[in-house]
């Protein structure tokens, strides 16, 4: 039987996924996920990842939507990446027109999941409510607060107990443009290759083009790198751009870093320039 306590589904619904996504590393998220453990059933909760990049909101954000929208609907996400911990940013919950929940500091990090799914309602978590006669640190609310709002959430618990109503922040959007004969946008991730994830859609750049252009950020000469399927189209240590699995251009070098290789970051900005292929369209 659960402990004395410990939340329990309202109505005799089935209690909702639980995922965490953070940049804490292993030792801060075990603690979370020890909250948790102590309140949900065996399975419930999800590692997404604890090594996001650390402090990189929109790279945390990007990669956060990119994860959490394959996850069932009603699904509670919880993510830390929060620089500001015990500051003047709000710890908050959101519900989702798709029905889920996010739960996290409101210093954008859940904006972009939140735009997917819809904003349906929010509220600032009030300690008082959360976790009644305790105090969370100022320094941990990932375990004190934000861990604890999850588990109620997941077991039942309205979202209007847990806090007042609050206005999210919403970073902005990823920088896609494109004009004829150029295309403008931003790295927004390098994955654990050293791929370069951009936000320019797929399509943007046809697929077989020899004579695509990169300038890789300001100052610095256009280059042509192929557009192929599969990184077995590249030699061996040479660049070309992909449609990557997040459904976006990607820039790499085969069994290579092409971070490394180009001294590029999440947040540069890339031009690209199509070939004859983008010309004729």
């Amino acid at each position: 039987m659960p402990s004395q306590g410990k939340p329990r589904p309202s109505g005799g619904r089935r209690a909702r996924l639980v995922t965490l996504t953070t940049d804490l590393g292993a030792s801060y998220s075990a603690q979370m996920k020890g909250v948790l453990y102590s309140r949900l059933a065996p399975g419930q909760v999800v590692d997404l990842a604890h090594d996001l990049p650390r402090h990189a909101l929109r790279e945390g954000a990007f990669l956060l939507a990119a994860m959490a929208r394959r996850f069932p609907r009603g699904t509670v996400h919880v993510a830390v990446l929060d620089p500001g911990v015990g500051g003047e940013r709000a710890p908050i919950a959101i519900r989702t027109r798709e029905g889920s929940y996010l739960v996290g500091p409101d210093n954008g990090v859940l904006s972009y999941l939140g735009d997917e799914l819809g904003l349906r309602a929010c509220v600032r978590l009030d300690p008082r409510r959360v976790v009644p006669g305790r105090t969370p640190s100022a320094t941990f609310e990932g375990r004190d607060l934000f861990a604890p709002a999850a588990a109620r959430l997941a077991a039942g618990t309205p979202l209007g107990r847990l806090g007042p109503p609050h206005r999210p922040l919403r970073l902005p959007p990823p920088r896609a443009d494109r004009s004829p004969g150029l295309v403008t946008g931003e790295i927004l991730h390098v994955d654990h290759f050293g791929n370069l994830i951009t936000s320019i859609p797929s399509d943007w750049i046809p697929l077989g083009d020899p004579a695509v252009r990169v300038a890789l950020g300001r100052g610095r000469a256009p280059r042509p790198f192929p557009r192929v399927r599969t990184y077995e189209d590249l030699a061996r240590g040479s660049p070309g751009l992909l449609g990557s699995s997040f459904g976006t251009i990607e820039l790499a070098v085969r069994e290579g870093s092409a971070a490394r290789r180009f001294h590029l970051r999440a947040g540069d900005t890339l031009r690209f320039r199509p070939g004859r292929s983008e010309r004729r369209r």
